[in-house]
C-alpha cells in the first residue's frame, strides 16, 4: 500500500478500497456513521434500501466518503464517485457488505 494508510483492520470493521492505483481504508467509526446518517437518513433505512437493491450510487459514494480513514491528499468526493463507477458494483459489493455488516453488528 502506498501513503500513510496501514493495512485495514478487520476487527475494527475496516475495509480496503482500491482507488486509482492506491489502497484507501474505510473505517465505519461512530463519527463517520453519524455524518453519513446526517446526510443519508437513518442507518437502518440505508441497510433496508441496500437489502432491497435500492441503494443508489449516490448513497454508496456518500457512505464511503464519510468512512474514509486518512484519505489521500487531493481526493475529492467527485473523484471518489468516478472511481466507484470505474470499479463497478461487483468489485464494490464486498466492501459495501462489510460496512453494512459493521453497522448492523458492531464490533
Amino acid at each position: 500500500m502506498s501513503g500513510p494508510n496501514p493495512v485495514p483492520n478487520g476487527a475494527r470493521g475496516e475495509a480496503a478500497l482500491e482507488l486509482a492505483g492506491e489502497t484507501v481504508r474505510l473505517r465505519p467509526s461512530f463519527a463517520a456513521l453519524v455524518a453519513a446518517e446526517e446526510e443519508l437518513g437513518p442507518l437502518f433505512e440505508l441497510v433496508d434500501r441496500a437489502a432491497d437493491g435500492r441503494l443508489s450510487l449516490s448513497d454508496m459514494a456518500a457512505l464511503f466518503w464519510h468512512c474514509l480513514a486518512d484519505p489521500p491528499q487531493g481526493l475529492t468526493r467527485e473523484r471518489l464517485g468516478e472511481a466507484i463507477v470505474e470499479m463497478g458494483l461487483a468489485k464494490l459489493s464486498p466492501v459495501l457488505r462489510g460496512i453494512l455488516r459493521q453497522i448492523l453488528g458492531g464490533r
